[in-house]
C-alpha cells in the first residue's frame, strides 16, 4: 500500500517526520483528507488537531495554524506551533484556557479580545489533543 511522508516543521524545528496512510486536517475552508496520490495544493490551516493514519493505528497532533502543502508523495505542515500529545502538560493548559476565558468574558477595555480568544482556541485545541490521544 502506498503511503505519504509527513513533515510538521515549526520555527523551532521538526516535531516529526514519519510515512502515514491518510491524514486529515481542517483548513480556513473546511477540513481535508489526503490519500497517497492527491493533487498538489497548499491551504491555511486553522489552530487544530492533525490526523495521522497508519495502518490499524492513529496519532494526533495538536497544530496552532500555519500551512499545509500536500504532493502527490508528501505532505509538509509548516505551522506556527505543534505539539505532541506527550508533550501537552494538561494542568497548564487547563489553567491558559481558565486564563483566556476571563479575558474574553471580562469587557474591559484594555483587554486585545482577538488575542485572548485566540488564546483560547489554542488551549482548547491542547487539551482535546490530549484527550484524544
Amino acid at each position: 500500500m502506498k503511503t505519504l511522508t509527513v513533515s510538521v516543521v515549526t520555527p523551532d524545528g521538526p516535531v516529526i517526520e514519519n510515512n502515514y496512510d491518510m491524514v486529515s486536517c481542517k483548513t480556513e475552508t473546511g477540513e481535508l483528507g489526503i490519500l497517497p496520490g492527491h493533487i498538489p495544493l497548499v491551504a491555511p490551516l486553522t489552530i487544530s488537531g492533525v490526523r495521522l493514519k497508519s495502518n490499524n493505528s492513529a496519532d494526533i497532533i495538536a497544530v496552532n495554524g500555519g500551512f499545509v502543502e500536500v504532493r502527490p508523495e508528501k505532505v509538509t505542515i509548516l505551522a506556527q506551533s505543534a505539539e505532541l500529545p506527550s508533550d501537552i502538560d494538561i494542568e497548564r493548559a487547563q489553567k491558559a484556557k481558565e486564563r483566556a476565558e476571563r479575558r474574553v468574558n471580562s469587557g474591559a477595555s484594555d483587554i486585545d479580545l482577538m488575542r485572548a480568544e485566540l488564546a483560547l482556541q489554542r488551549a482548547i485545541n491542547r487539551i482535546d489533543v490530549k484527550e484524544k490521544a
